[in-house]
């Protein structure tokens, strides 16, 4: 975990305006900056502190609640849709998106309600979900079958992928075949049960930066 410093005062004391500064100062010697907003309630918009975080330089913004929390990172045009998962983290069984007809992942379609013509160019389709018949290659399920489509969700995407490796460099996926997949899955679990007090594991989570001293 990196080192956590806190900006502490009594209200309207200049603590937004602190971390301005310093995340500013931070920037311009080359610091990669995270902050995070204890607030009252989330409140994203222009002016309010956390907004002012990010105008200052701030890598990522967390404004947290006491019952809630919301990260928000600037993203360029540069990044891929890949980049914008991995702000999610590898902890999940799926995750499902609303939108981005355009990316390179399996998509459902939906054609109830308004039109309901097909969209055109879409590729990776896998289902459709429609409450009339639809002239299509893929299942087909209506709003009814909410149980049958996870079921493809469960059995087509969530299973194969609950026992996975994803490694980064530099910020960047290693594509691994099974083989070397394999070995270091193996290799790295074996030395984390050689530690003292691990018993089990089932998720296994390690960072490495270098240090460029």
């Amino acid at each position: 975990m990196p080192p956590v410093v806190s900006i502490i005062g009594r209200s309207k004391s200049g603590k937004t305006t602190l971390v301005e500064k310093l995340v500013t100062e931070l920037k311009q010697r080359g610091y990669y900056i995270a902050t995070i907003k204890h607030a009252q309630e989330i409140d994203f918009k222009p002016g309010k502190d956390s907004w002012r975080h990010l105008r200052a330089g701030s890598d990522t913004t967390l404004v947290v609640s006491s019952d809630e929390a919301l990260l928000i990172k600037p993203i360029t045009t540069a990044d891929t849709f890949s980049d914008i998962c991995r702000l999610l983290g590898e902890d999940y069984d799926i995750i499902l998106t609303e939108g981005f007809k355009q990316a390179d992942t399996p998509k459902i379609e939906v054609r109830y309600g308004g039109d309901k013509t097909p969209l055109k160019g879409i590729k990776r389709l896998v289902a459709v979900v429609s409450d009339e018949s639809a002239e299509t290659d893929v299942r087909h399920f209506s709003n009814r079958d909410i149980a049958k489509l996870a079921d493809l969700l469960e059995e087509g995407f969530i299973k194969p992928h609950r026992g996975r490796l994803a490694v980064y460099v530099n910020h960047k996926p290693l594509t691994l075949k099974s083989f070397p997949r394999k070995i270091i899955s193996n290799l790295i679990t074996r030395m984390v049960y050689s530690l003292k007090g691990v018993k089990k594991v089932s998720s296994l989570d390690i960072f490495i930066r270098k240090n460029p001293g």
